[in-house]
């Protein structure tokens, strides 16, 4: 029941009055469950902030009773989470400091999801600081953000920066609550060095006692085991993956080497090994010996288990000179002394069987790599590269080499997405510049003709708005059209109200035979036909 009782609401709104905050938390509780019902309860939240704000404009008292809490927000934005409607989920967070709401735990949380939707890292990046300081009670709370950090390394194919953030999670952290994290901290939204760029107030320690809202999110990087967050097999197979591409076999050791002394808490880590093997059943022999290598002259040597395995696999493979350089090394290592060539040999193969015979059943970090190795990144890295700096152009207003930079990328063969788009339309619609939108719309359909594009509703809704703001009207139902065609919900009060606070009068009874030319006359029937449309005629 969202629509009918979003209509209550916003007649409630329109007389400045909306019901007590807790009674407001469980209708926006129950609108949410669907997806249409987040449609209307983000647009009625867009409402309430603009009202809140005309009221605090005028000195009204009624303003402190309309006022949203980070309850709101925080239902809303995990719906937006839940429906995938990043675009939408954007424009709530930037409300937020708009009206001094603070962001708590739980809304930090869920902003660390949109902002990875949206491939947002270097607004992610900001909050990191903070959270890192966050005490041990919190960390649980915290493994969201820093799965969706480390996907969004992932995608900017950031190696480094992604095993720099896997060794900052496994740190001691502090025990002890800390006091100046249960204060408001300032986050810039946009470049750090905009003096009137919007700055976000968080709270990394607070928590609502009385919370209606379950954030649950995603285990996919990292899960959290016996107090401590630690890498998923999926995460370990990216980083893998990682460095095996740019061939930094060494640099892989290392990390690997560094996330078992400082796991020791977890009674000792398994992880190099665990990796060597999964290198030998995809049959990686060099990768593996490296690693080997590495660990052995960093003087953590691996198990005899993890030897054998390998000369188990290079005399498969008949690789016979590799396997007596690592029978060497077994000999050197006095894993195998007294014992003839034939007899390691027997061993090796026996241990090998076995081992297998015991993974046989278990679903390991081999399955994981063979995924990694066969799935291409939907989104290739330079487009994230590109869409970030096209936001931070927009977000500094500076829309002309925004759109340079956009333009450069059908000329390097880079097909834009719908992250794009949004990051250009919500940069010009800032400045209000709605003609250049309407050209933006241009590109949009000839890439959508072509087959190369699908515009999400949160940005086909933004752009029927601003093309109502901007009053181009044959724009605005062609974005109807648009909707209509791919079955997406139309908030028409929305729209309405948005026509009537803008052009309540226009052409309301000019008729077609009075207009003095054709451009009026065309202008003229869309505006009827919109007027049709929301049911003011």
């Amino acid at each position: 029941m969202p629509i009918p009782a979003s209509t209550i609401l916003r007649v409630m709104l329109e007389k400045e009055s909306l019901p007590p905050m807790n009674v407001l938390w469980l209708v926006v509780l129950h609108m949410v469950k669907t997806e249409i019902g987040t449609y209307i309860a983000s647009n009625f939240l867009v409402q309430i902030c603009d009202c809140f704000q005309h009221s605090s404009v005028n000195q009204n008292e009624q303003a402190k009773l309309i006022k949203p809490d980070s309850m709101i927000f925080n239902l809303v934005l995990d719906a937006c989470v839940r429906f995938k409607l990043s675009f939408k989920g954007h424009q709530i967070i930037e409300l937020m400091p708009r009206i001094g709401v603070v962001a708590d735990a739980h809304s930090i949380t869920i902003i660390a999801q949109i902002h990875e939707m949206n491939g947002q890292r270097d607004e992610l990046k900001k909050f990191k600081d903070h959270i890192d300081r966050v005490s041990a009670p919190f960390v649980f709370h915290y493994r969201q953000f820093y799965d969706s950090l480390l996907s969004l390394h992932f995608k900017f194919n950031d190696i480094d920066s992604a095993a720099s953030l896997v060794l900052d999670m496994y740190r001691d952290w502090e025990s002890n609550l800390r006091k100046e994290l249960q204060k408001p901290r300032l986050v810039p939204m946009g470049s750090d060095n905009l003096k009137s760029g919007l700055k976000i107030q968080i709270v990394p320690e607070m928590l609502q006692k009385d919370s209606i809202l379950k954030v649950e999110g995603k285990q996919e990087l990292i899960t959290f085991r016996n107090g401590k967050l630690t890498l998923s097999n999926k995460a370990l197979a990216k980083l893998i993956k990682g460095y095996k591409r740019i061939g930094k076999i060494s640099d892989l050791s290392k990390l690997l080497l560094s996330i078992q002394k400082k796991s020791h808490t977890l009674g000792g880590s398994s992880l190099p090994s665990d990796v060597i093997d999964a290198c030998i059943k995809l049959r990686w022999l060099e990768t593996a010996h490296d690693i080997l290598d590495d660990m052995e002259a960093a003087g953590a040597p691996m198990g005899s288990t993890t030897y054998f395995s390998l000369f188990a696999a290079y005399y498969k493979e008949k690789m016979f000179r590799e396997s007596k350089a690592l029978l060497k090394q077994m000999k050197k290592a006095g894993l195998v002394l007294n014992l003839s060539d034939e007899m390691v040999v027997s061993i090796c193969l026996s241990e090998a069987v076995d081992k297998n015979a015991m993974h046989a059943k278990k679903s390991d970090l081999a399955e994981f790599l063979v995924r990694e190795m066969s799935e291409e990144n939907a989104v290739p890295p330079m487009v994230y590269e590109f869409n970030s700096s096209i936001y931070f152009f927009c977000k500094a207003k500076m829309v002309e080499d925004a759109l340079k930079t956009y333009r450069r990328m059908p000329e390097m063969k880079i097909q834009p997405t719908v992250q794009t788009f949004c990051n250009l339309v919500y940069g010009y619609s800032s400045l209000e510049m709605y003609r250049d939108i309407t050209i933006i719309w241009g590109d949009m359909k000839r890439n959508m003709e072509s087959g190369n594009l699908v515009v999400s509703r949160d940005l086909s809704e933004f752009l029927l708005l601003n093309f109502l703001r901007g009053g181009y009207f044959e724009r605005v139902m062609e974005v109807i059209g648009y909707m209509k065609e791919h079955s997406m919900y139309t908030d028409k009060w929305m729209y309405k109200s948005e026509f009537l606070k803008l052009h309540k009068n226009l052409y309301r009874t000019l008729k077609a035979s009075k207009a003095k030319t054709d451009a009026q006359s065309k202008r003229l029937e869309y505006v009827k036909a919109f007027r049709k449309w929301v049911g003011i005629d």
